[in-house]
């Protein structure tokens, strides 16, 4: 089995659902979430706050420097994702089409490194 990453994209400046159309998001979210957990594939989820509340730390000229705001100096930004532990890539796909469906959104597929 393989761990996969399923990252959720968002774009920045996309008009926001209605609340509505955002209840029923968290519903579809919400019944993925539980079909996941029931075929044995669950690891870990989660969603985060948007992009202007993030802390990027790092090493520059050998200090540690602190910085408001994402990495990324992109529209394009992570919204939340799925830990799932799969067979296989196709397995992976078939996850995150479902996904895709739920949350409305970009839906990335990454393995994790194999243990050494």
């Amino acid at each position: 089995m393989t761990q996969y990453l399923l990252s959720v994209h968002m774009v920045e400046g996309t008009p926001e659902p209605s609340p509505e159309a955002m209840a029923q998001m968290y519903k579809d979210v919400d019944a993925v979430n539980e079909e996941i957990k029931s075929a044995g594939a669950w690891v870990f989820a989660g969603g985060l706050h948007p992009a202007n509340t993030a802390t990027t730390v790092r090493i520059q000229d050998g200090e540690v420097l602190t910085t408001d705001g994402p990495f990324a100096e992109t529209k394009e930004q992570l919204g939340g994702f799925w830990v799932i532990n799969v067979p296989d890539l196709d397995a992976a796909l078939s996850w995150a089409a479902k996904a895709t469906r739920a949350c409305q959104a970009p839906v990335e597929v990454r393995p994790f490194q194999e243990d050494s």
